[in-house]
């Protein structure tokens, strides 16, 4: 089994980067993976401790359209370059946390996606160089509240609630052109998307040299790749599963936005 690299929070609050180990625990490194930490003598026992998020980007770059297929079922043709669009770190959620369903939408859809995880600083690079940037992969959905996205004929609000960037559950550094990504909805053992990752328009080497050319990217900072057809709206109770072979898969339940109490 490949390398599952994690970031955790204990009982006591501290945040550690480390790696999962077959018993569930956790060994600690003193730095993130991608700035060179090395294994500490600390490790961390099973039920000790609470998954995150396996990255804190300072962006996160998502790619719109980069599938044909998706294209097609949004009603527009695929982009002659990739189509870039900003969600904030703020709408990063963990794997196994809620999304939060915001009373300003009345229709929000899952996205599953491959996330990428870049392991240094990269500006204007080539495809080539590319490569050599993307640290690690996890499994990321770019949630989207649709009526939205619509309405406001840019993205930021649809994108960019809180909780609408589940990413994880950990980060591996490997993983096959031709892995699956499929979705499920509850317990529908039917998945409501399935496409084979080198099924992009654009390959991630690719994008990241394209992003390259516009903005600095940092390292832990995150690119989404684009989704398959499929997506389709989440209501509140509802369970969304993202598979990904190679990497496993990410679970998150859909609730309502409760309303801040007044000071």
């Amino acid at each position: 089994m490949a390398q599952r690299y994690v970031r955790v929070r204990t009982a006591k609050g501290q945040t550690y980067y480390g790696l999962l180990q077959l018993s569930r625990g956790v060994q600690v490194l003193d730095a993130p993976p991608w700035l060179h930490g090395q294994p500490t003598d600390l490790q961390l026992e099973p039920d000790t401790y609470q998954i995150l998020a396996p990255c804190a980007p300072s962006k996160i770059i998502a790619v719109g359209k980069n599938y044909a297929s998706h294209a097609a079922e949004m009603g527009t043709d695929v982009p002659k370059e990739p189509l870039l669009f900003l969600k904030p770190p703020t709408s990063v959620t963990a794997a196994g946390t809620e999304i939060q369903y915001p009373p300003q939408s009345q229709r929000v859809d899952y996205e599953g996606e491959l996330a990428l995880i870049i392991g240094d600083r990269v500006y204007c690079c080539t495809p080539e160089e590319a490569q050599t940037k993307i640290w690690g992969y996890t499994i990321a959905n770019d949630v989207t509240a649709r009526d939205l996205q619509k309405q406001d004929l840019q993205w930021t609000r649809a994108k960019g609630f809180d909780t609408f960037c589940p990413l994880g559950p950990w980060i591996v550094r490997e993983l096959s052109p031709a892995a699956r990504l499929q979705t499920f909805l509850n317990d529908d053992p039917q998945p409501v998307q399935s496409a084979l990752i080198n099924q992009m328009v654009f390959a991630p080497d690719f994008l990241v040299s394209y992003i390259s050319q516009v903005m600095t990217l940092l390292p832990g900072d995150v690119v989404l790749t684009g989704t398959p057809q499929g997506i389709g709206p989440m209501q509140v109770g509802d369970r969304i599963r993202i598979e990904i072979e190679g990497i496993g898969h990410m679970e998150n339940t859909i609730v309502a936005r409760s309303t801040p109490a007044a000071p």
